[in-house]
């Protein structure tokens, strides 16, 4: 459990799309290359210290005619900002994927003070 030490508790969500490779051909689409996505994303305001952050697919086109297979996650989290992390592999032929985004922890506040 991630306890937070301040009685001020940030929450920022959004969405985010991963890649269209159904209009140009891409890997994602075609079933061959990097099998990989990363997207950095940026918080508009930094937190206090790197908060939970929980990512989900919100769309995904996918071709019927192969199995699906992906997985989802967020790595690399800061105060400042994380990568969503798409991964497929085998035959997944998938055109196109979208996420969406919860960050939650603590945030500064007037009464928070800083004294080296």
């Amino acid at each position: 459990m991630k306890k937070i030490a301040s009685n001020t508790v940030g929450v920022e969500q959004g969405e985010q799309t991963l890649f269209s490779d159904f209009e140009d051909g891409g890997e994602m689409w075609t079933g061959e290359g990097t099998r990989e996505r990363r997207v950095t994303v940026a918080f508009a305001d930094p937190f206090r210290a790197p908060p939970n952050v929980m990512v989900s697919m919100s769309m995904w086109d996918v071709d019927h005619s192969t199995s699906l297979r992906a997985d989802i996650e967020a790595e690399n989290v800061t105060a400042t900002q994380f990568d969503i992390v798409f991964r497929t592999w085998g035959d997944t032929r998938v055109a196109r994927a979208r996420a969406s985004w919860m960050a939650i922890g603590a945030v500064a506040d007037d009464d928070h003070w800083d004294v080296p």
